[in-house]
């Protein structure tokens, strides 16, 4: 039997990355991981240790990490510890400080064979901000999700209100722009546009057409694997 392909969908925060991925996945019956999870399990982990905001103690606080996968009727649910926390790192101070430890050297290492354990045999579709470049850089679909900072904040500020949090939409604005910013000039695995990957904006495109234009590139180069993009 032809093997199941990996498929990665990179791009910044707030451009659907995760909603589009996980439909995806349902689509293609394949596996959906969300590698951006896995960091801000690593942040949940820090604030729950006290860190208080000094750069210094991440590397230090991140010490014997105690993060990972597990599959749980189909999905891939994120521990830390014994604890399942898929349903409570959803948060802005959570994902900004995720951005922040995503740039540390020790714990993307650590982190590293997690995802690409996760990912062995393919049938997954893997979503966050360096999946198609450093992650898995020969997998043989990759897209890149873009969106402008306008819609991107919008959603953003949606989602947040949906679940009670208390914000602005400029307030979360401000937010996307810092972590782009902080994403796009690190120094460590910046985020960047896969060499091979399709480029889809999706600032006017609801997520059904954009879930539909992927399948039928999945479905085409899946038929034809030497049509990948040289």
């Amino acid at each position: 039997m032809k093997r199941k392909p990996v498929v990665t969908i990179d791009g910044p925060a707030g451009a659907g990355k995760s909603t589009i991925s996980r439909q995806l996945a349902e689509r293609l019956c394949f596996k959906y991981l969300d590698t951006g999870a896995l960091y801000r399990a690593v942040a949940y982990s820090l604030i729950r240790k006290g860190y208080s905001g000094d750069e210094k103690d991440l590397v230090c606080l991140s010490r014997n990490l105690s993060v990972g996968l597990k599959n749980m009727a189909g999905q891939l649910h994120v521990f830390v510890d014994a604890e399942d926390v898929t349903g409570k790192i959803r948060t802005e101070e959570i994902g900004i400080l995720a951005s922040k430890v995503s740039a540390v050297p020790a714990i993307r290492e650590a982190l590293l064979s997690i995802q690409r354990d996760a990912a062995a045999g393919g049938g997954i579709v893997a979503e966050g901000r360096d999946m198609g470049t450093v992650i898995f850089p020969e997998a043989e679909i990759k897209f890149f999700l873009d969106a402008s900072v306008i819609e991107r904040a919008k959603r953003r500020y949606l989602e947040l209100t949906e679940k009670g949090e208390l914000t602005s939409l400029r307030e979360v604005e401000c937010d996307l722009i810092f972590r782009d910013r902080q994403d796009c000039e690190r120094a460590v695995a910046p985020l960047r546009v896969p060499r091979d990957a399709t480029i889809i904006d999706s600032t006017d495109k609801t997520i059904p057409q954009v879930i539909d234009i992927m399948l039928g590139i999945v479905e085409n180069r899946w038929s034809h694997p030497q049509r990948r993009k040289n």
